[in-house]
Formats: C-alpha cells, sequence, structure tokens
C-alpha cells in the first residue's frame, strides 16, 4: 500500500551535461539519503499492509463467531406455551404428534409377568397410535376449552358427548337444554362430566365441585386399585368411612347400588364390560343408594348395533342423516341440534327412540334432597401396565 504522504526528494539537473567533483560528491550523498528514504518508506508501507491484513482477518473471525452464534440461537426455539385462559390448539403445543402419557400403574401379582413379556410389548408397540389418540383427547381434557383446543373436525375430532353438570340429587345424565333458566346456587353440588375423542378414541372424566367431605370419598373410591378381585367391595368400604355434617346432622355416605364403572369401545361410550361400586353388584331397588331415571331427558345416542330400521316419515329420515352425518353413535344432546341448525324436531327425534334406532338416556336421580358426588377417570389397561390417561395436576 503507497504511504498517504510520501516524501518527495528532488536531485539538482546538471544543464551542459558536466559536473565538478564537489557537485559529485554532493550527488553521492544526495542518492544514499534517497536510498535510505526510500526503504524506510517501503518498511513503512509493509507494517501497514500486515496491520491491515491482520484486522481483517480478525473481522472475518468475528463474523464467522457472530454466525454460528445466530446459528445456535435459531437451533434453541421455544416450546409455545399455553395461555391462560387457554386458546392454543392442543397439537400446536406438541410439535412432534406425540403427546405425554398419564400416570403408569404397573400389574402386580399374578400379572407381574405382563411388564417384562416381549410379546406384550411387542402388542404395545403395534397399538402405539391409538395410545397416542387417546393421550392428545385427555390433554385437551385437562385443558377444558374442549372444541378450540381439540381443533374440532366433525367425526375425527371433538367432543365425546354433552358435557353433564348435574346438580344435587340428580346423579348424572343432565345437561339444560335450550331455554332453560336453571341457576347454580350457592350450596348446590354439580357433577361436571364431559369427553374428548379423537378418532372415536374417547376420554371420559368427571369432579364434582362443592362439600369436601362428601368430594373426598368420591376422590378417594375413584383411585382405588383396580387390580382386586372384587373392586366393588372396596370402592364400597372407602365410602362407607366417610360422613358428612350438613346443618349439624351427620348423614353416612352410601356407594350408588346401580350405577358402575364402564368400558370404551371406539365411537362407543358404554361398550358393555361393567365395573360395580358395590359388594356383588347390582340389585334392582327403589331406594337411598339407587338412581332412577327422571326429569326431562336432554342426551340421546344412536344405537350402536341398530341395523337397518325403515321409516315412513320423511323428517325422521332427514334428521337421522344429521345424526349420522354429525356425531355417528357418540351422544348428543338437543342443543348441539340446534346449534347445527335443527328446527321443530321433536316429533322426529321420538319417532327414532320409538322405533329403537335412537336411545334417549334421561337423567339419573337419587333421592331428592338427597346430594351425589362423582369422579370419574379413564385408564388404558395396556398389555404391560396400566395407564391412567386423564390424571392431571388437580385430579
Amino acid at each position: 500500500m503507497a504511504n498517504e504522504n510520501p516524501e518527495v526528494v528532488v536531485a539538482p539537473v546538471v544543464e551542459n551535461g558536466g559536473a565538478d567533483s564537489s557537485s559529485k560528491g554532493k550527488e553521492e550523498q544526495l542518492e544514499s539519503e534517497l536510498s535510505k528514504k526510500l526503504e524506510i518508506t517501503e518498511d513503512a508501507n509493509n507494517e501497514n499492509e500486515e496491520d491491515v491484513a491482520a484486522e481483517e482477518e480478525e473481522g472475518s473471525k468475528g463474523e464467522t463467531s457472530t454466525k454460528k452464534k445466530k446459528k445456535k440461537k435459531s437451533k434453541s426455539k421455544k416450546k409455545p406455551q399455553q395461555t391462560d385462559p387457554p386458546t392454543i390448539p392442543v397439537v400446536k403445543l406438541f410439535p412432534s404428534g406425540e403427546f405425554p402419557e398419564g400416570e403408569i400403574q404397573q400389574y402386580k401379582g399374578d400379572n407381574l409377568w405382563r411388564s417384562t413379556s416381549e410379546e406384550k410389548r411387542e402388542l404395545e408397540r403395534l397399538e402405539k397410535p391409538i395410545y397416542n389418540s387417546v393421550r392428545q383427547a385427555a390433554e385437551v381434557h385437562r385443558q377444558d376449552t374442549v372444541r378450540k383446543l381439540i381443533s374440532e373436525n366433525g367425526l375425527k375430532a371433538s367432543i365425546a358427548f354433552p358435557t353433564g353438570c348435574s346438580l344435587n340429587w340428580v346423579a348424572a345424565h343432565w345437561t339444560p337444554n335450550s331455554g332453560d333458566k336453571t341457576a347454580l346456587q350457592y350450596d348446590d353440588v354439580m357433577k361436571l362430566d364431559f369427553g374428548t375423542h379423537i378418532d372415536g378414541h374417547i376420554v371420559d372424566c368427571a369432579f364434582t365441585v362443592a362439600l369436601d367431605p362428601l368430594l373426598a370419598a368420591s376422590r378417594e373410591a375413584t383411585y382405588t386399585d383396580v387390580r382386586l378381585c372384587d373392586i366393588g367391595a372396596a370402592i364400597q368400604e372407602v365410602m362407607k368411612s366417610y360422613e358428612v355434617e350438613i346443618n349439624g346432622k351427620v348423614f353416612p355416605v352410601k356407594s350408588i347400588r346401580n350405577l358402575n364403572g364402564h368400558s370404551i369401545g371406539p365411537y362407543q361410550i358404554h361398550a358393555g364390560k361393567s365395573v360395580p361400586i358395590v359388594k356383588g353388584g347390582e340389585q334392582t331397588k327403589m331406594d337411598e343408594g339407587y338412581v332412577r331415571e327422571d326429569l326431562e331427558c336432554s342426551h340421546y345416542m344412536k344405537n350402536f348395533d341398530v341395523g337397518h330400521v325403515p321409516l315412513r316419515l320423511p323428517r325422521a329420515k332427514q334428521l337421522l342423516a344429521t345424526i349420522n352425518n354429525n356425531f355417528s353413535t357418540l351422544a348428543f344432546c338437543r342443543r348441539y341440534l340446534d346449534r347445527i341448525g335443527e328446527t321443530k324436531y321433536l316429533m322426529a327425534l321420538k319417532y327414532l327412540c320409538d322405533a329403537g334406532i335412537v336411545q334417549p338416556y334421561p337423567s339419573l336421580c337419587d333421592v331428592k334432597g338427597s346430594y351425589v358426588s362423582q369422579y370419574e377417570h379413564t385408564i388404558l389397561l395396556r398389555p404391560t401396565c396400566k395407564e391412567v390417561v386423564s390424571k392431571g395436576d388437580d385430579y
């Protein structure tokens, strides 16, 4: 690189081509000084070039390290966080598509061999997609806001049945029909029972609000070990160990004899097998501790095993087509029919019920003036272990 302020040395000009000895001496002295100054200038230029090269090298290193830092930052993306209240669909919170396991409980006693069986492990690997669908439904259930969080998509992903909000002596299957003016009172005991499903794989879970001693009895009985041979007796024993004081009077807590836990199948909330909650199972009797059908019906469900039934009423045919397209064999309520635009359907709905195509599920009620609580979980009985898929931090 050239020096920005180079020294200029002017040599004397000798006219007529001649010079004396003194002028020769001066010329030699000037030439030696000029050569020295030129060497100094060249050395300075070399030093400047080395400094610039070093600066450029350091700059390129700095740029490289900055790029690396930027790359590292781009790799460490933050996991999406749910808002409060929840608004982000669950699938966006788990970009990998893998949803968290529920609470794992190991088999014991005679079933301990299942935990190490290669055959059972292989069965689990084959069922993994189904387990993941159930876990997705369970994650939505834990976050409560079903339609938005589940990314509602017709019969592939939605609410599994109407939200039950049965009050006081009403044990189950009550949800308000359109126009109902029922208001929640301070001392009411309310059961909240709702379900979610992905591809027909249903998660059913319930809890109760109010009357702490009664809730504690139901909650503890729900967690009674499912490996017991007579689980009904064990659940009943837990229930009987509690009492509730209301207005200074003490009441015993009893199991409802003709209500059971139940198995779940694809698009089938009640799949046939029952889990009793009393010793010896169900006995038919009208008394306290037994429920009966009462009040205006709000829950309906197409009969899972029904074949083709000829229908004469055109309105009934049209309503059945609506039920098939929107609910299939999942439970629905009158509000759901209102929501999708159905009107003046009560006569057609009764016709379908009378024909055995649709099954009505009236509210199940205990003795008026009593209080009923409910807790419920969905358990996957996997080949190697039990998984409480609906287990959450609060229940």
